[in-house]
């Protein structure tokens, strides 16, 4: 039997039904904290409980395009472009995390900084942003989802210079140390971090320009900085928490 053959005569129904989502977690700074989109579900199941923006993906649709979508239709932040970053996060499939059928669903983690007030859309009752310190109860197993994509963003912190997506097109050392304090967590020595920073090859290089003011107590105008070239940061910045681990 040839291949046409094979395919003319298969029958997928021999199989258990599976459908395939995508959930998305979508972070970014606002307020001097680190907040999450979150949607109200509009429909059952879990009508009314909070959740991450997602659904099914379509006939033909690959899911980054779903991840896009969805992000779209169900929070109205559409034409981002490269304000976003946007990768693959991880894959849930345990059997009984959807009530309606066995469902897959493909998470993608994605920052920018500052993004607008999401307005809710599709099946979304409402739409807002959360801060990840004070979580309302989510629907399915987002808490799970949130929480390996919350690790991942700070884990990434550490050997990439992923901070710099949630900076801006320029920024100051400090506004970066700014980054990185909110999403860790913890607060970090101004000069120990400046000089860090500065001995990673790659990681930022300077505009030539400075701040048009000086800092709060009027000290001298600070240096302007944009993402370097690094893809990887060599040597890594490590949380404090994980220098004392190796220490």
């Amino acid at each position: 039997m040839n291949e046409s053959e094979f395919l003319a005569g298969y029958d997928p129904r021999m199989y258990p039904a599976v459908a395939v989502t995508v959930d998305v977690v979508a972070l970014t700074i606002r307020g001097g904290g680190l907040r999450v989109l979150l949607i109200r579900r509009g429909e059952q199941p879990h009508a009314g409980l909070w959740a991450l923006p997602g659904g099914f993906i379509r006939p033909g649709e690959d899911l980054p395009q779903a991840a896009a979508r969805e992000l779209a239709e169900e929070t109205g932040l559409s034409g981002l472009g490269d304000r976003v970053h946007i990768e693959q996060l991880a894959s849930y499939g345990t059997p009984d995390r959807d009530p309606r059928m066995r469902v897959v669903s493909i998470s993608y983690l994605a920052f920018a900084p500052d993004l607008p007030d999401p307005r809710a859309g599709t099946d979304a009752a409402d739409a807002a942003w959360h801060p990840v310190d004070k979580l309302p109860e989510l629907a399915f197993d987002h808490d799970r989802i949130l929480a390996h994509g919350l690790e991942r963003a700070r884990g990434k912190l550490e050997y990439t210079p992923l901070a710099t997506a949630f900076a801006g097109e320029t920024f100051t050392i400090s506004e970066l140390r700014g980054v990185y304090e909110t999403v860790w967590g913890v607060p970090l020595h101004a000069g120990n971090f400046h000089r860090k920073i500065l001995s990673v090859p790659g990681f930022v290089e300077s505009t030539g320009e400075t701040t048009e003011s000086g800092g709060v107590r009027g000290g001298p105008r600070a240096k302007l900085y944009r993402a370097g070239d690094a893809r990887l940061l060599h040597p890594a910045l490590l949380r404090p928490a994980r220098e004392e681990q190796i220490r």
